[in-house]
């Protein structure tokens, strides 16, 4: 079984679960995903990540 660090993006806590023990929040995991020169998913992201500033 392999388990990974997650961080509460509410509390800001760090924990090993998928759900936060003192808000409740779902938890995401802290580390980025690797990178890649065949990222195939890249342009999307990039794309997402500029239209959410734009209206953030």
């Amino acid at each position: 079984m392999r388990t990974s660090l997650r961080k509460c993006p509410k509390c800001v806590r760090y924990t090993l679960r998928e759900r936060c023990r003192l808000c409740d929040t779902r938890t995401d995991t802290p580390i980025p995903p690797r990178y890649s020169p065949e990222d195939r998913y890249g342009e999307y992201r990039r794309r997402l990540r500029k239209e959410s500033e734009r209206h953030g």
